[in-house]
């Protein structure tokens, strides 16, 4: 019998991939040809999913996407305190772990190149709307307010949009800092900062303490 292929899991495993070549020498690096290696297939059984470095990094700009908006979604549903359902929002758009490093390294690579290739300019659009709506759910979530429903939705409060704001030009900060000079941070101290930030920001205790 024919050996049944799972697209779905090849595709996951390309993922890895493509996020491993990114992280590891950068978008110019990540060519068809040295994706393939590292899944360990033929240039030939890659090009069957992605015939263009475009494609490549646009498959692996909205897994990105995809896996944070998963983690998001699965906070959202939880009945924890809102200042620690905030702290958790905005832990997931920080390289706190390895696998939120590579995604984080392979997001900023993308959104830099979206400058010079058109075909990632929705990226910069979807990514900055993307980071707000996250932002407005940790502001929503620290004042116990309900939280907004649509990725547009913004405060009806002006100081509460300011807040938010302020919050996407600290996480993106933050997030670049963290990025670039791993070395100068750790772990408990990223969450320790934001969730210092919060307090100062909205004015709420800050969530319990995590270890990490």
């Amino acid at each position: 019998m024919p050996k049944i292929v799972d697209h779905g899991q090849r595709r996951d495993e390309f993922v890895r991939a493509v996020w491993e070549v990114i992280s590891r020498e950068g978008v110019e690096g990540a060519t068809v040809r040295k994706v393939a290696e590292a899944a360990g297939v033929s240039v030939g059984g890659l090009r069957h999913y992605f015939d263009t470095q475009r494609g490549l990094l646009s498959f692996a700009a909205q897994a990105v996407g995809r896996s944070v908006a998963k983690r998001i979604a699965g906070h959202l549903h939880t009945d924890l305190p809102g200042a620690e359902r905030a702290q958790l929002l905005l832990e997931e758009l920080l390289p706190l772990d390895e696998n939120r490093r590579v995604e984080v390294d392979v997001w900023l690579a993308c959104l830099v190149r979206s400058h010079v290739d058109e075909s990632l300019a929705e990226l910069r659009s979807t990514s900055w709307a993307g980071e707000r709506y996250i932002c407005r759910l940790a502001i929503a979530s620290c004042h116990d307010m309900p939280l907004p429903e649509r990725m547009d939705q913004e405060f009806a409060d002006a100081d509460l949009e300011r807040q938010a704001m302020r919050l996407h030009l600290f996480v993106d900060g933050l997030t670049l800092q963290t990025a670039t000079y791993p070395q100068r941070f750790t772990p408990r101290g990223i969450r320790a900062t934001v969730r210092d930030e919060l307090r100062l920001l909205t004015g709420t205790p800050p969530g319990s303490p995590r270890s990490g």
